[in-house]
């Protein structure tokens, strides 16, 4: 999908307005886990989430392509939302972004922050993709989709990172939602020449893609209510789905609670904030840790945006 010219490009765009992204082996996280446990934290990016890399390679081409477009216009939970607006106020475009009523306050407060007009739509997060793409006919605007090669180009840029700062890892794990960040991650993987085997993680109660993995083709689901809106999808998209059968080695369901336990679990041996997304990592190697018994695992945290209610509640273990 991806050549490691194509990663290094985007990570000249990434780099240019963010630093790389730290990578540390927390000794905590070793006891809790029996294991020598890499995080990559996604969470110190300028948007709180991996996403930005993505939105910032997507626009760089936008804005150097022909016509201009009046705009554009994206579908989000809130961390995609958050790099469009970045990247396209960077690049001087305009933004809309459509969100699902009732979506993180916290998260909708950052993309107007950044510059987007906010439409709230839809009950979930397919439901406002369906108006975002409504909003782009009647106004003209370009869609941006949540998984595209310009966006895997820019997330892959972590595992770059990660695989060439950390030692060589036995695993890493990956929380998937639309696959982007798994993609990305197979893809440098696969370019470096690595053994290093990639696993992803979905929710329990959003399991589209692992439905899809054990059967080998898209399967879509009916809802998708879990506390971690960023793998809260019921439609796989295709051409991810691809190259994740292709190149990962399993998907593996985490439950709310163990979410919740995870996140709980790094403020404790890490003090670091995540959302449930970011966190479904560590949580999905505590559930198989009998496995890695001594081993090397990289964990992708991949987001620390959470609305500070539904933290606290968290940590409180509610």
């Amino acid at each position: 999908m991806l050549s490691l010219n194509d990663v290094e490009t985007a990570a000249g765009i990434v780099h240019a307005a963010m630093p790389a992204t730290a990578q540390y082996a927390w000794p905590l996280l070793a006891k809790r886990t029996g294991c020598e446990a890499w995080v990559k934290h996604e969470n110190h990016t300028p948007t709180g989430a991996f996403k930005v890399r993505g939105g910032l390679v997507y626009m760089d081409r936008l804005k150097r392509g022909s016509p201009q477009p009046k705009g554009v216009v994206s579908a989000t939970r809130g961390n995609h939302g958050q790099s469009i607006a970045l990247a396209a106020a960077r690049n001087g475009i305009a933004a809309t972004i459509v969100v699902p009523q009732g979506n993180s306050v916290e998260k909708n407060a950052a993309m107007r922050a950044f510059g987007a007009e906010l439409v709230e739509a839809g009950h979930d997060f397919d439901a406002a993709k369906e108006a975002a793409q409504t909003l782009a006919g009647e106004r003209g605007l370009a869609m941006v989709p949540s998984f595209h090669r310009d966006l895997v180009a820019g997330v892959a840029t972590y595992a770059l990172e990660l695989f060439r700062a950390a030692p060589p890892l036995d695993t890493v794990y990956v929380p998937i939602g639309l696959g982007s960040g798994i993609c990305g991650t197979i893809a440098v993987r696969d370019a470096l020449g690595l053994k290093t085997k990639v696993v992803g993680v979905v929710s329990t109660e959003a399991p589209a893609y692992a439905l899809s993995f054990a059967a080998g083709k898209v399967v879509a689901t009916n809802s998708a209510d879990t506390m971690a809106d960023g793998m809260a999808v019921r439609g796989p998209d295709a051409e991810a789905l691809e190259v994740i059968l292709k190149g990962a080695e399993r998907i593996v369901q985490v439950s709310d609670a163990e979410i919740g336990a995870a996140m709980r679990a790094y403020y404790e041996d890490t003090h670091q904030l995540t959302e449930g997304a970011g966190a479904a990592a560590l949580a999905a190697l505590l559930q198989e840790r009998d496995r890695f018994k001594g081993k090397r695992v990289g964990l992708i945290l991949s987001g620390g945006n959470i609305d500070r209610p539904v933290y606290l509640r968290t940590l409180a273990g509610d």
